[in-house]
């Protein structure tokens, strides 16, 4: 099925790499016929996936949260047909818990009470929308800002937040993360979107677009009005006398994770000293690429187990469950592994039914991280010396058609899972809770050795969580739809 690339918003199908100033504007809806008018202004602005940005001039995205399309003027009953997940929010006490979020993790900075946005501390300020902002320089970027911020006023819109963002360059022109390691590499390419890649077949184009088939065969649920409310005809029809708002949309899940650098490579400093105390600098930066499961110039331990090899930084098409069924060159527990198991799934792994389960569990990553850099080049020592009062971190965004199916699930059973492959007592070792909601320490990570293991404890929080919101992205036709709800 081809996809109508006129009416899916440009940040399904890139990153804007080529536009490396941007922000995110949370927005709060205070005049609903006002916002109305000032999201219809904003429409042409809007990227879509069908042009390339233009090298000269910035670029728009929207969002909006479930409260914002109430506040915005979208019946009740239409309100209704979006998914629970999206309805709830994410801050909703069961999926905090699932999420590593809740009051019971080891940080309790981890815990909506304590987020900067989004969260649940009273008297914070609803998100409804957001604006996300790409630009080919920094001048242009606060250029384009600075007109916006003078629109909100009339638009009957106000400022929560604005997200600045740092896209880290390296010399080699890859993009890292502030450990200091090559980042958005392993992306999966969209069917219809993508060209395919030896050996990376393509994912359906459903699985981040609504209105197309998934990896099932089937086509995910999409949010409708009934044709009553849609006088104009500006959304497609569907069955049961309604209209489409979702094809053509997804769903964004947004995460402000602030990365504690100094804490990270301390830690790896500590535990990886000789006998005698002596640090032991090629030593720590074993122990990082074990528990990232790359090399900082971005090589596959999987590929390159004794040594960091930038010839391969861009390599991903490896698989795990015949290469390293055990863990000797990437240990199981490794983030890489969590994150994107590939063909180490059951019931039957090394197979292709496995890359087919895989594929029902991807994310398109979209995000960018924040907060001044370090270096442009990968020096852990400047890292043990990070300033802890320095804000640094990820502005994460993914893109998915099923929240909970995609984001949660490899959140809840990845990502947070003690037992993830046979493993006990240990999460993500970026990413994973400390403490399950029970008590029990999980701050353990296992290196598989011949003949000997090694099990590290006492992990500390690497992420904390500063804010975060489940978004509906929708179509150009369904922006145009809410921009013109009347009461």
């Amino acid at each position: 099925m081809d996809l109508e690339l006129f009416d899916i918003q440009g940040i399904v199908a890139r990153g804007y790499g080529k536009h490396p100033s941007a922000a995110y504007l949370l927005l709060e809806v205070e005049a609903p016929a006002l916002a109305r008018h000032w999201l219809g202004e904003r429409i042409d602005r809007v990227h879509t996936c069908e042009q390339s940005p233009d090298p000269d001039a910035a670029v728009f995205n929207i969002a909006l949260t479930h409260a914002g399309l109430r506040a915005l003027g979208l019946d009740a009953e239409a309100l209704s047909t979006f998914p629970t997940e999206l309805k709830e929010g994410m801050t909703e006490p069961e999926r905090s818990r699932a999420l590593g979020d809740d009051d019971d993790a080891a940080d309790p900075e981890n815990s909506p009470r304590h987020w900067h946005w989004g969260g649940t501390a009273p008297g914070q300020r609803p998100v409804h929308l957001m604006l996300m902002v790409f630009a080919p320089s920094e001048a242009m970027l606060e250029t384009t800002i600075a007109a916006v911020l003078a629109s909100l006023k009339a638009g009957g819109v106000s400022l929560i937040r604005q997200l600045h963002t740092a896209l880290l360059a390296d010399r080699e022109g890859g993009v890292r993360e502030h450990f200091g390691f090559r980042d958005a590499i392993s992306q999966p390419g969209v069917a219809g979107l993508h060209r395919a890649r030896a050996g990376q077949p393509l994912v359906p184009a459903g699985e981040f677009i609504l209105g197309y088939e998934n990896a099932y065969g089937l086509l995910t649920e999409c949010p409708r009005v009934h044709h009553s409310r849609d006088p104009a005809r500006l959304l497609p029809p569907a069955e049961f006398g309604t209209h489409d708002l979702g094809r053509n949309g997804t769903y964004l899940v947004v995460r402000q994770l602030g990365q504690r650098v100094r804490a990270f490579w301390q830690f790896l400093d500590a535990v990886s000293r000789d006998p005698d105390g002596t640090t032991n600098p090629q030593r720590r930066l074993e122990l990082a690429a074990r528990m990232v499961g790359r090399w900082p110039s971005g090589a596959p331990l999987v590929e390159s187990p004794t040594g960091d090899d930038p010839s391969r930084a861009a390599d991903n098409s490896f698989s795990f469950h015949h290469s390293d069924p055990e863990g000797l060159r990437c240990p199981i527990g490794a983030h890489i592994r969590r994150s994107n198991p590939r063909d180490s799934l059951g019931p039957a792994p090394g197979t292709a039914a496995s890359l087919a389960v895989n594929a029902t569990h991807r994310l398109l990553r979209r995000g960018r991280t924040y907060g001044p850099p370090l270096s442009q080049s990968f020096d852990p020592e400047e890292m043990l010396q990070a300033d802890a009062g320095e804000e640094r971190g990820i502005h994460f965004i993914c893109v998915n058609a099923n929240i909970t199916r995609q984001f949660e699930f490899v959140q809840r059973s990845w990502i947070n899972n003690a037992q993830f492959s046979g493993l006990l007592d240990e999460t993500d070792p970026l990413l994973g809770t400390r403490r399950l909601p029970s008590g029990r320490p999980t701050d353990h990570f296992t290196i598989p050795g011949c003949p000997v293991r090694q099990r590290l404890s006492g992990l500390p929080n690497f992420v904390v969580v500063r804010g975060g919101a489940y978004f509906f992205l929708p179509s150009l036709s369904a922006l145009r739809y809410l921009a013109s709800l009347t009461p």
